[in-house]
């Protein structure tokens, strides 16, 4: 089981710990976003200074209906204490948590400022 909080702004937030193939890794704070069907997004920044490597294009609809590219990066997550191998967005927000990493795990939040966010697997 992972846990979270939800912060001053009514967010679940979520640290993940980020990596690249030669295992050098970093922990970031990162917002659970439930209309974000991928596994991660991270700033330009951040995919620089691990080095990250480029994999694809993606034309992905925003919550507004839109179309955008995004640029993806092959990243490295520590999940549920296990090294997995995931897709990265590149996106100059602050990181995203999406339902791709979510996946097979039940999401509780104790919707109150300084509440308890809980991933667990199903």
């Amino acid at each position: 089981m992972m846990q979270g909080v939800v912060n001053l702004r009514c967010e679940a937030t979520l640290t993940v710990v980020v990596g690249n193939s030669n295992r050098k890794l970093e922990a970031f704070n990162t917002v659970i976003d439930t209309g974000f069907s991928g596994f991660l997004s991270l700033p330009s920044s951040i995919i620089a200074s691990l080095s990250l490597p480029w994999s694809a294009s993606d034309i992905v609809t925003l919550g507004d209906g839109s179309e955008t590219l995004f640029d993806l990066y092959t990243g490295i997550v520590i999940w549920d204490g296990q090294y997995r191998e995931i897709y990265i967005a590149e996106s100059e927000t602050e990181p995203l948590l999406g339902m791709a990493l979510l996946y097979g795990y039940r999401l509780q939040v104790d919707a109150v400022e300084g509440g308890l966010v809980k991933v667990e697997a199903l």
